[in-house]
C-alpha cells in the first residue's frame, strides 16, 4: 500500500480536491513522546485489572459513538483524503460493527483454553494482555484501519499509542476524542503526531511491547527492522497486487460491474483491491470493452457527489503524480492505456483508467498500482491463469469467478494468498480475518485471530 505524498508536508489537512492546505498541526515534542509512553504504561497497569467484560462494556460505548457521529466523521476524511462521503459513512458504520464484535465476543476469545494433559493435572492456555502497543496507520481507511487494530487490543487489556498518517490529523484526533467520551481511561488510548525518528524511539522503549503497521513495503521493512533489533513483536499489513480471475460468465454486464465497482472503491486505493484482472481469452475482448466504456463514462465529482458514475480525487497530489508516472512508464514500455489523465490544476484527480498489454518484462507487472486503474491480462487456460496469479511477490488476497463453482474452487485453493475467495471479490465482515503472506506482510486482523496477536499465551498448569 502506497504512502506517497504523505510525509513531505508534515501533519496537515490538505484538501485533495483543491490542493489547498487547510490546516497544519505541530509534531509532538520529545517530551510529549515521553509523557505518552509513561501514560500508556501506567494506563496498562490499571486497564489490565478490569475483566474482559468490563473493558468490553466501555468498547461498546466507543462503537455507539462511531455510529452516532458517522456523517461528521465522513466529512472529515472527505476533506483529508478525498473519501467519497457515502463510503465514509459506510466506513464509520463498519467501525461500529468491529468495536461491537470484539466487545461482545472478547470474553469468549480471551477465555482460558484447556489443554489435554498426558501427565495428570490440569493445563490451560491463558490469553493475557502484554502492555502498550504502537499502531502506525495509513490514510486510505482512516477509521477502519484504527478500529481493526484498536478494538481487539483494548478489549484484551492492552493500551494503544496511535501514530496516524500525516494527512489524517483531524480524523486521528476525533478518534481519540471518541475514546475519551466513551469512557476509555487516560493513558489507555493515545494519539501522537510523531516523527519517523520518534517512532524509532517509541519502538525501542522498554514500556512498549509491540507494533502494528499498515502501509508500504518500504515502511514495513523499516519498522520490522527496528522492531526486530529491539525484540518487539510486529504485525505488518503491506502492499497487494491481488489476482481477480474470471474464467467465464453468463452475465457479462454484471461481471464487469462487479469488477469495476471493486476496483474503483475508495478511488482504487484499497490494499486488497483487484489490481490484476486475469480474464479467459474467449471473453477478454468483451470484458475489456465493458471496463473501457465505464472508464470513459465516469465523470469527475466532489467527494460529496462521488459514487456510481462519478469519481473522487486520490488522497494527495503526490500520490496522483506517482500513479501517473507509473502509467507513463507502462505506456513507454509498450502497454496500452485508456484514461488515467492527471488533473492540471494541482488537485489529486486522476481519471479512471484501463491498462492492457502488460508483459512480465514491464515495471507495471511487478508494481502495485494504488489508484483507479483496472489492469487486465488475457489467458487461454486455467493453468495459465493460476501461474500468472501466483507470479508476484505479493500475497494479500485473490478471487476466482466461474459458472462452475468447483472449477473456481480448484484454482482458489491454489492461490498463494492470505485471503482466497470463490465467486465474490472478497469475504468481508468484522468476523472475517484479514492479512497476507509473502511480501504482503504477516499477522492477522479481524475475526477471532485479530485478538490473538499481541497476547501472552501463558501456559497455566495445576498439578493434581
Amino acid at each position: 500500500m502506497s504512502n506517497v505524498g504523505s510525509a513531505a508536508g508534515g501533519y496537515r489537512v490538505e484538501n485533495p480536491a483543491t490542493g489547498e492546505v487547510v490546516e497544519k498541526f505541530d509534531t509532538a515534542t520529545d517530551a510529549q513522546i515521553e509523557e505518552v509512553l509513561d501514560a500508556a504504561h501506567k494506563g496498562f497497569l490499571n486497564w489490565r485489572e478490569k475483566t474482559t467484560a468490563e473493558r468490553g462494556a466501555v468498547v461498546n460505548k466507543v462503537a455507539a459513538k462511531f455510529g452516532e457521529r458517522k456523517e461528521e466523521l465522513a466529512k472529515i476524511i472527505a476533506e483529508e483524503m478525498g473519501k467519497p462521503v457515502a463510503e465514509g459513512i459506510e466506513e464509520a458504520e463498519f467501525c461500529e460493527e468491529i468495536f461491537n464484535y470484539y466487545a461482545d465476543n472478547g470474553p469468549e476469545f480471551a477465555a482460558d483454553e484447556p489443554i489435554k494433559s498426558m501427565s495428570g493435572g490440569k493445563a490451560f492456555i491463558q490469553r493475557r494482555p502484554v502492555g502498550a502497543i504502537l499502531g502506525i496507520m495509513p490514510w486510505n481507511f482512516p477509521y477502519y484501519q484504527v478500529a481493526r487494530f484498536a478494538a481487539p487490543n483494548l478489549v484484551l487489556g492492552n493500551t494503544i499509542i496511535l501514530k496516524h498518517a500525516e494527512i489524517c490529523p483531524r480524523s486521528s484526533a476525533v478518534i481519540a476524542e471518541i475514546m475519551k467520551e466513551a469512557g476509555i481511561p487516560d493513558g489507555v488510548y493515545n494519539n501522537v503526531y510523531a516523527t519517523h525518528e520518534q517512532i524509532e524511539t517509541i519502538i525501542a522503549d522498554d514500556r512498549l511491547e509491540g507494533v502494528s503497521l499498515t502501509g508500504s513495503e518500504r515502511a514495513g521493512s523499516a519498522v520490522a527492522a527496528t522492531a526486530g533489533k529491539n525484540l518487539k513483536k510486529a504485525v505488518l499489513e503491506l502492499g497487494g497486487s491481488d489476482p481477480y480471475i474470471v474464467l467465464d460468465t453468463d452475465n457479462m454486464d454484471e461481471a464487469v460491474d462487479t469488477a469495476w465497482g471493486t476496483r474503483l472503491y475508495n478511488t482504487g486505493q484499497v490494499c486488497n483491491a483487484n489490481k490484476r484482472m486475469i480474464v479467459m481469452d474467449d471473453i477478454y475482448d468483451e470484458f475489456v470493452s465493458g471496463l473501457t466504456s465505464r472508464a470513459q463514462d465516469w465523470t469527475k465529482g466532489t467527494p460529496a457527489e462521488a459514487g456510481d458514475g462519478k469519481y473522487s480525487p486520490m488522497s494527495s497530489r503526490g500520490a496522483a503524480e506517482n500513479l501517473r508516472k507509473q502509467l507513463d512508464r507502462a505506456v513507454e514500455q509498450g502497454a496500452t492505456l485508456v484514461g488515467g489523465e492527471l488533473a492540471t490544476d494541482g488537485s489529486a484527480y486522476v481519471s479512471p483508467a484501463v491498462l492492457t498489454g502488460v508483459t512480465s518484462d514491464m515495471d507495471a507487472y511487478r508494481e502495485e498500482l494504488f489508484g483507479p486503474v483496472a489492469t487486465v491480462y488475457k489467458v487461454s487456460s486455467d493453468d495459465d491463469a493460476l501461474k500468472l496469479a501466483n507470479d508476484t511477490r505479493f500475497g494479500l488476497g485473490g478471487a476466482v469467478f466461474a459458472k462452475d463453482k468447483e472449477r473456481a474452487a480448484k484454482l482458489a485453493q491454489r492461490l498463494e494468498v492470505g485471503m482466497s475467495n470463490v465467486n465474490t471479490p472478497g469475504g468481508e465482515g468484522a468476523e472475517i480475518p484479514f492479512g497476507g503472506t509473502k511480501r504482503s506482510g504477516f499477522g492477522r486482523e479481524l475475526g477471532p485471530y485479530g485478538m490473538d496477536e499481541f497476547v501472552n499465551k501463558r501456559m497455566y498448569y495445576v498439578a493434581d
